[in-house]
C-alpha cells in the first residue's frame, strides 16, 4: 500500500521527516496524534507568533490558532484533511503562499480533491503526515512534511522562504512529537 503522501504530492521540492519512539501502543500513540492540541505543541504559538510580527506592521490578520483545536486541523490557515488509514496514517495539507511577509494567502481549497485538481501558478502545496507503526513494545511515530510549488517561480519562493524557516519548521515537528508522546502517556 502506498503511503498517503506519495498519493498526494508524489513529487516535492522540499521535504522534512521527523520520528520519535514512544512507550504506548500503536492505538494509543495514533490516537494522541489526531487528538493533540495547539495548546499542547508547545514552539507552535511562539514561532507562529514570531512569523506573523511583520503582519501587525501592514495590519494583516495573522494566524491565531486556537488553543485546544486539534493541531492537526489547525497548524496553518486552510487545513485540509488528505486521507487516513485508521489506526496507522493520517495526512493533512495546506495550499498558500506560505513565504509571504505578511502572512500566508491560502488558496480555497476544501477537501482532498480540490487539493489533488489545484494547479494555479504562483502557489505551493505542502502536506503533513503522521504513520505509526509497532515497535519494541511501544510505537514508532514518524511525520513527514513535502512541499512543491506550482510553478518554478513559486518553487523557488518557497525554497528561499524554507531555507529560511528550515529550522524552526524541524523544531515544531519535534515539539509537536513530543506532545504527541506526552499525550499518550497520559492515556495510558
Amino acid at each position: 500500500m502506498r503511503p498517503l503522501l506519495d498519493e498526494v504530492l508524489p513529487r516535492f521540492d522540499a521535504s522534512e521527516v521527523h520520528d520519535l519512539w514512544i512507550p504506548a501502543q500503536p492505538d494509543v500513540a495514533f490516537a494522541a496524534v489526531k487528538e493533540v492540541t495547539v495548546r499542547e505543541v508547545r514552539l507552535l504559538t511562539p514561532l507562529e507568533t514570531l512569523r506573523g510580527l511583520p503582519s501587525l506592521l501592514t495590519g494583516s490578520a495573522a494566524l491565531r490558532p486556537d488553543g485546544s483545536a486539534p493541531v492537526l486541523e489547525a497548524f496553518t490557515v486552510g487545513v485540509v484533511p488528505l486521507g487516513e488509514r485508521p489506526g496507522t496514517e493520517i495526512a493533512a495539507g495546506a495550499i498558500g503562499r506560505f513565504w509571504r511577509w505578511a502572512g500566508n494567502e491560502p488558496a480555497a481549497v476544501r477537501t482532498r480533491e480540490d487539493f489533488l485538481r489545484f494547479a494555479v501558478p504562483g502557489y505551493a502545496k505542502a502536506a503533513i503526515a503522521f504513520l505509526v507503526r509497532p515497535e519494541r513494545g511501544g510505537s514508532r511515530v514518524v511525520t513527514e512534511t513535502r512541499v512543491t510549488g506550482t510553478s518554478p517561480d513559486a518553487a523557488r519562493a518557497f525554497l528561499r522562504y524554507w531555507f529560511a524557516i528550515r529550522l524552526g519548521s524541524g523544531a515544531i515537528r519535534r515539539s509537536w512529537l513530543a506532545a504527541i508522546r506526552r499525550r499518550a502517556a497520559r492515556a495510558r
